[in-house]
């Protein structure tokens, strides 16, 4: 049976009362909301976690944890993580006596031809719940109800959370943490919200990385001279500028089969609206071979910043900056 998230994500029942649950799609947000619920509503059970590897290395250990019996004779919940078609078979049978136990699924993205998720979806007892990609009012109603009787919470302050999540549910909720804390017994103030945030900080790197990868040397230069990279904050840096190259292969990659903007509609998840200009543009300044290249100088400088704590890591990173901003200058559409 196929389940809407949005439905049963406040209904405890839905959890206590069904025996196997597969949750599948790409937001990690999501289903890491419905797996802490899970274990939240079964303190008193026996948690297993399990990944699928470990159970294509030990085909038994499925059964041998169903039918094991712990001391105090407690219902087991078997976490399965990562798992795919190569399990279905180990799977089905162990379904078979799963008794007072649950077994709960995580998966990846599953094709509709896929037979794990297939046989969920048809199956009269179990359940499966696509986790898709959050969206502006789906991140709007967290923060609303996380937020909920705080003062302060204008329209202004949510769009500003809302914005700075980049619709990461996983981002949304540590920054939410942190809003918790500091204005627990005073008014948002929409000044100090972007101080704790790093707005300013993210926006000026967000400004400099998208003229990097526009190509542009004049205002690379001049937002190189009056940004300020942060030493502790160079690996997070590159964690944006990977996401923007994987962004940019994955919509290569889609455009082989349709126009640009039929490509970037089809992007799981979605392109935030205030980037796909300069994605469109940047779709026109990358190519395969570009992409993997700086891919590989970036994994190398994480490596660089991580083991050696006396280097210059701004040095390094404007240095890339600048590498990156020629490469995207010297290319043109025709390279892709």
């Amino acid at each position: 049976m196929i389940s809407k998230s949005y439905i049963v994500e406040n209904n405890d029942n839905f959890f206590l009362s069904n025996n196997s649950i597969l949750f599948y799609g790409e937001n990690l947000g999501l289903k890491k909301d419905f797996k802490d619920k899970i274990k939240k509503l079964h303190r008193q059970s026996q948690l297993v976690n399990l990944y699928q590897d470990d159970i294509l290395k030990k085909i038994r250990i499925l059964e041998i944890e169903i039918s094991n019996n712990s001391l105090f004779n407690e219902k087991k919940i078997i976490f399965i993580d990562q798992a795919s078609e190569k399990i279905f078979p180990i799977l089905e049978q162990a379904l078979e006596n799963i008794g007072e136990n649950k077994i709960i699924i995580f998966s990846d993205i599953l094709e509709k031809k896929s037979k794990l998720r297939s046989f969920y979806e048809k199956s009269k007892v179990f359940q499966t719940i696509p986790c898709y990609p959050d969206d502006g009012l789906s991140i709007k109603k967290i923060i609303l109800k996380q937020l909920k009787g705080f003062e302060g919470l204008t329209t202004h302050n949510i769009n500003l959370i809302i914005d700075n999540s980049n619709l990461d549910r996983i981002k949304l909720k540590n920054e939410l943490d942190k809003i918790i804390v500091y204005f627990q017994n005073k008014k948002i103030d929409a000044e100090k919200l972007e101080t704790l945030l790093d707005i300013k900080i993210n926006e000026n790197f967000n400004t400099l990385k998208d003229e990097v990868f526009n190509g542009n040397k004049i205002k690379t230069n001049k937002l190189l001279s009056d940004t300020v990279l942060e030493n502790d904050k160079n690996v997070y840096y590159l964690t944006l500028i990977n996401q923007r190259l994987n962004k940019l292969a994955e919509l290569t990659k889609l455009s082989e089969e349709s126009n640009i903007e039929e490509a970037m509609n089809r992007m799981k998840p979605p392109i935030f609206w205030k980037d796909k200009p300069n994605i469109m543009m940047q779709t026109k300044k990358w190519n395969k071979k570009n992409i993997s290249s700086v891919l590989e100088k970036t994994y190398k400088l994480e490596i660089e910043i991580k083991s050696n704590a006396d280097i210059n890591k701004s040095i390094l990173m404007k240095k890339l900056l600048i590498d990156m901003c020629e490469i995207a200058n010297a290319s043109s559409a025709n390279l892709r």
